[in-house]
């Protein structure tokens, strides 16, 4: 290995490096001084004295905790991989031991999801982004059927009448359709040992009733 290889910090230097370079920046940017920042952690509910942030800074400290990097990105109003991938700040880093460096972006992309790595399991995240699609359509199309209604009962023509009406049946069966998924999802989810997000009052009905009810929610969808 020559000596400028070993100039080049290892991968838990490179990382505690871009957290401690990306606090600082934002610590400066909001007007803050160590013991301010200090503060704010020791509000959230995990103190992180002000000798420790300095050193951290100053690139002395020699661990850097998970709990600690999520306080000082709640504390500093960012999220946590933007401490650890700081884009725009950091052109290049590296995601893992004994690899090269890549782009910032892409390697923040990776971390958080956006980017698939075929061979990677993403666990339930793909399942609770659709569910949240799902929810969001289903909302969407109840409201718009609900307003498509309000026109049908104001309309002074007939026209505007059959208009409205073809427009509640339209958004209606959409809601429909978007609450049957959402509620075999849900099943699927619980299937997997987890437990689905709560649901909006407007979508109450999607989840099957208890056992001893008379009817079922496909008689309600």
């Amino acid at each position: 290995m020559d000596a400028d290889e070993d100039d080049v910090p290892e991968w838990a230097d490179r990382i505690k490096a871009n957290v401690a370079g990306e606090v600082r920046r934002r610590r400066k940017e909001m007007g803050w001084s160590a013991q301010e920042l200090a503060d704010q952690c020791e509000r959230l509910g995990h103190p992180i004295p002000r000798n420790v942030i300095a050193n951290m800074e100053s690139g002395r400290r020699a661990n850097l905790p998970l709990v600690d990097v999520m306080v000082l990105a709640a504390a500093l109003e960012t999220y946590p991989v933007c401490l650890i991938f700081p884009v725009g700040y950091v052109e290049e880093t590296q995601e893992l031991p004994f690899q090269g460096l890549v782009p910032t972006w892409d390697a923040l992309r990776r971390f958080t999801g956006e980017q698939d790595v075929p061979e990677y399991d993403a666990g339930l995240v793909p399942s609770f982004e659709l569910h949240t699609s799902l929810v969001g359509t289903a909302l969407a199309a109840l409201d718009e059927a609900e307003q498509a209604g309000f026109a049908a009962r104001t309309a002074t023509t007939r026209a505007q009448k059959e208009e409205a009406e073809r427009k509640r049946t339209r958004y209606g069966d959409e809601a429909i359709s978007a609450k049957y998924t959402l509620r075999h999802l849900r099943r699927d989810m619980r299937d997997e040992g987890a437990t689905p997000p709560e649901l909006p009052h407007a979508l109450g009905d999607v989840d099957p009733p208890a056992p001893d009810a008379e009817t079922t929610t496909e008689d309600r969808l």
